[in-house]
């Protein structure tokens, strides 16, 4: 676990549209662009190796994202990097730093989730309820599932997962993001894939 003194005063953003990270989950990012290419090199010459994932709002940035830590990368032979970001710590841009990169960087505020230090559970969840309004979500959007690993995820993994995973458009990846808790998180996300299901004509896919 990291501690708050651990965390840095300044990390380097990497604004990516329908990406997001949560705490103690994994990122699969495929590097490319030359300023986030120094940017990962960057990040891998300091004793933290964090990126800050944050998702694009128009021509600004959206105020809560996760930093993650880089805890594997490899080369491809045309220059290309893909990496895997480990999520440590949500933030609040508290402002964005000017200087000579090419890439955003900004002041992070990390004590508005200190309480996430620790993985969380979430008590009132009804999984059975959940995993049935999962199973007609992925049929309506013809998706596959390893429902043995769901099945026997534990309760952040799960719902961070499906939260990182399944297809919502980037302001609904934005609320599960902001949601203060698991639990709230876990609404969210039913919210979401109920709306799905009436919007995307259940009755049909049920046949």
């Amino acid at each position: 676990m990291m501690l708050m003194t651990d965390l840095p005063e300044t990390i380097a953003l990497f604004p990516l549209p329908g990406a997001i990270l949560f705490p103690r989950s994994r990122l699969p990012l495929h590097i490319f662009e030359p300023r986030y290419l120094t940017m990962l090199g960057d990040a891998l010459k300091t004793d933290h190796r964090m990126i800050g994932m944050i998702q694009p709002s128009g021509d600004h940035l959206h105020q809560v994202g996760c930093a993650g830590r880089v805890t594997s990368f490899s080369e491809t032979e045309d220059g290309r990097y893909m990496i895997t970001l480990t999520g440590v710590a949500r933030f609040r841009v508290a402002e964005e730093v000017t200087g000579f990169q090419p890439y955003r960087r900004a002041r992070p505020d990390w004590a508005s989730f200190s309480a996430e230090r620790r993985a969380e559970t979430d008590p009132g969840m009804d999984r059975d309820g959940l995993l049935a309004d999962l199973a007609r979500f992925f049929k309506q959007r013809q998706l596959g599932v390893d429902w043995g690993a769901l099945k026997t995820a534990e309760d952040e993994l799960m719902i961070n997962a499906l939260s990182m995973l399944c297809p919502f458009a980037p302001e609904e990846k934005q609320a599960l993001l902001e949601a203060p808790d698991l639990a709230a998180r876990r609404k969210v996300l039913q919210t979401l894939i109920s709306f799905a299901l009436q919007s995307g004509g259940e009755d049909e896919v049920l046949q």
